[in-house]
């Protein structure tokens, strides 16, 4: 799960549809990424980065934290 990610979206009230709309993908697919179903290319990242997190660097944005329920 991408936690640092989520935390800054909710500070700036930034939804998945907004991100999806931008990277034009499915809300499912960008949720499923946020939430560590499957990882962001590159690009992606730094298209989010970039557009929406000019201010942050990829890797506090993109630091992964592996899910421990199962």
């Amino acid at each position: 799960m991408y936690s640092n990610l989520r935390a800054e979206m909710a500070r700036k009230r930034i939804m998945i549809t907004q991100i999806s709309s931008h990277l034009k993908l499915r809300h499912a697919t960008v949720s499923d990424k946020i939430n560590g179903k499957f990882r962001f290319y590159y690009a992606e990242a730094f298209e989010i980065k970039k557009t929406f997190f000019p201010e942050h660097n990829l890797e506090y944005l993109f630091e992964f934290e592996e899910n421990e329920a199962n």
